[in-house]
């Protein structure tokens, strides 16, 4: 049925022209949304670390020179470089001014030591106790010294306690700082100066960087080790994450890339501050459930509203379906009804459009066929009625022609010609009105056969009778059914000619107007009156004898019915009485027969 019916297959049509643009430019949309949605976060993303990098490098440079500062003060060097000076009372009292003026200057330190390279001296000071002296030194610190000894910059930031958004502990150090102090301008390490910063500071910095909401951020040691986390089960399992290493691996400051491991599907972009700030490494993570959060609600809203307009596609679909298809259905049953012989289709309007001029014209097209059928048929009971009235009356032809034709040989022996004249005009007449098998003729034919008629009735008339025959050049060919000029003309002869006043006089004029070929034949006749008028004209739609069986005007009857057999409604036969005295018959004929008629012209 698929692949027959008109109305699937431009409803399958419909659908796969409207669903396969609709469902292309929904995935287009969408990953150009996606595209620009992951480039956008990640631009922001990576402008926004890069910022965070510049502030944390800002506020490691700050710490990082109140140790510098320490190069400026004279008496602070001459004591570092001292072995004895704890009895020096102005000396003491110039280190403990300066451990307090770092310990106070920078809001963020809560504690600052001075650990001496050659032996267990130790300065102190945090802002719970005043500046202390002791003897002691952690044996875990010597490690840390050691990083910071071996850095170019004399400097290394070693991260104490990793804070977590979740849990946040303001009361613990997140790193401290350690400076290896020099004899400048030799190498020889005096002492080491370590300052241990409060989270406060970084904690706010690193807030300001990411949304706690769908996104994670951590901010990494130069060796990985994680100093603040805003994802607990990140920190606590430091270790196993593979995403540190991939990072701490790559040669690149800055970067993006996309992670699927680790319990995490999503990007990571990251930016590393330089060595001389400590070389800490600030991580961003964004889920592809965040990141294309957007494209997944553009993504809905288009199928939303694609499943709604699919829905009045499919409605609307089916709907011109069934409005261009349905009159194609009646038009086909019609057709099939009509192959069955059955030519009686009931008139139904199929609408303006093509198809309804398409079904109307068939309709017109079976109208016309039951026309020509009717024709057809009563023309040939006609022509079996004539042939058998011919069979009756008829003598032999040849004999009557061979007849005539002798009788004009004497006359044309005993010298006369008119004799032979007349013979041979009433062979033509004789042999064009037996000729059974021709109907239709050409104008020119039947007014040869017309003019041999009045030849003859002028010859019995003589000087009473004058008649003229005039024929446009451009109808000679116009083809018209047999006889039918001579009944009229005989018309005139039987009823008007003995009761005329003077010559007798008649004229047959044939010509063009427009379409139509128009004969005129009028005489001088006394003219009927209007009541025999209507009379003649009620017979010719009774079709039948009159109410007194007489058969009168059998002639222009016969040339009534001939006409609306041949020609149909495109034919007329007018009667009139011309003024003064006379009377015109007026023949209208379409120039060509009906089955030579161009479709088109119909249109």
């Amino acid at each position: 049925m698929l692949k027959t019916s008109i109305r699937n297959k431009l409803i399958v049509l419909l659908l796969i022209t409207t669903i396969v643009p609709f469902g292309s430019s929904i995935v287009i949309t969408y990953l150009y949304t996606k595209d620009y949605l992951e480039n956008q976060v990640v631009q922001e993303s990576s402008n926004l670390l890069y910022q965070g990098k510049v502030n944390l490098e800002s506020y490691i440079n700050e710490l990082n020179g109140l140790t510098l500062s320490l190069y400026n003060n004279a008496d602070f060097i001459n004591y570092m470089r001292s072995q004895n000076q704890e009895n020096n009372y102005v000396t003491i009292g110039t280190v403990k001014n300066v451990v307090q003026t770092i310990l106070y200057t920078g809001d963020t330190i809560n504690a600052v030591r001075i650990s001496f390279a050659k032996d267990d001296r130790i300065i102190s000071a945090t802002k719970r106790s005043t500046v202390v002296f002791s003897n002691r030194i952690k044996d875990s610190k010597r490690e840390v010294f050691l990083n910071a000894r071996r850095s170019p910059y004399n400097m290394y930031i070693e991260p104490t306690y990793a804070q977590q958004e979740n849990a946040i502990n303001r009361s613990k150090n997140i790193i401290t700082i350690h400076r290896a102090f020099t004899n400048v301008p030799d190498d020889e390490v005096l002492a080491y100066i370590s300052l241990e910063v409060s989270p406060d500071k970084i904690i706010d910095l690193s807030r300001n960087l990411y949304n706690s909401d769908t996104e994670e951020f951590y901010l990494l040691s130069s060796e990985g080790e994680i100093i603040y986390s805003s994802h607990i089960d990140v920190s606590d399992n430091q270790g196993n994450q593979n995403w540190i290493k991939q990072i701490l691996s790559s040669k690149e400051e800055s970067g993006t890339m996309e992670w699927k491991e680790d319990s995490f599907n999503g990007v990571m972009m990251y930016d590393q501050l330089p060595a001389s700030a400590g070389g800490w490494i600030l991580v961003k993570r964004v889920p592809f459930a965040h990141l294309y959060e957007s494209a997944f609600s553009v993504a809905k809203i288009n199928i939303l509203f694609g499943v709604i307009g699919l829905s009045l596609v499919v409605l609307a679909t089916l709907f011109v379906s069934f409005k261009i298809t349905s009159p194609i259905r009646i038009l086909l049953q019609n057709i099939q009804q009509v192959e069955r012989g059955d030519m009686r289709v009931q008139p139904k309007s199929f609408g303006s459009d093509e198809i309804g001029i398409l079904g109307f014209r068939f309709q017109q097209m079976i109208e016309r066929i039951n026309q020509l059928i009717n024709r057809e048929y009563k023309l040939e009971l006609e022509n079996k009625t004539n042939q058998l009235k011919v069979l009756q009356s008829q003598i032999n032809p040849h004999f009557l022609y061979n007849a005539l034709q002798s009788i004009g040989t004497i006359a044309l022996k005993n010298k006369v010609p008119q004799i032979y004249s007349l013979i041979t005009h009433l062979s033509k007449i004789m042999r064009y009105g037996m000729n059974m098998e021709e109907d239709v003729v050409p104008l020119s034919k039947e007014i040869n056969y017309t003019n041999a008629y009045l030849l003859l009735q002028k010859e019995r008339f003589g000087e009473n009778l004058d008649y003229t025959v005039e024929v446009e050049e451009n109808v000679q060919d116009v083809e018209v059914p047999k006889m039918i000029l001579q009944p009229i003309i005989e018309n005139y002869f039987k009823h008007g000619f003995d009761i005329r006043d003077g010559i007798g006089k008649i004229s047959l004029v044939c010509f063009r107007e427009n379409n139509e070929l128009v004969m005129k034949i009028a005489d001088n006749g006394v003219g009927v009156s209007e009541g025999r008028l209507k009379e003649i004209h009620e017979h010719f739609q009774a079709e039948a004898r009159n109410k007194l069986g007489e058969e009168t005007n059998i002639g222009l009857k016969n040339v009534y019915v001939r006409l609306k057999l041949y020609y149909g409604q495109r034919a007329s036969l007018h009667l009139e009485n011309l003024e003064g005295e006379g009377f015109m018959v007026t023949i209208r004929l379409p120039i060509r027969m009906e089955g030579e008629a161009n479709e088109s012209d119909h249109y």
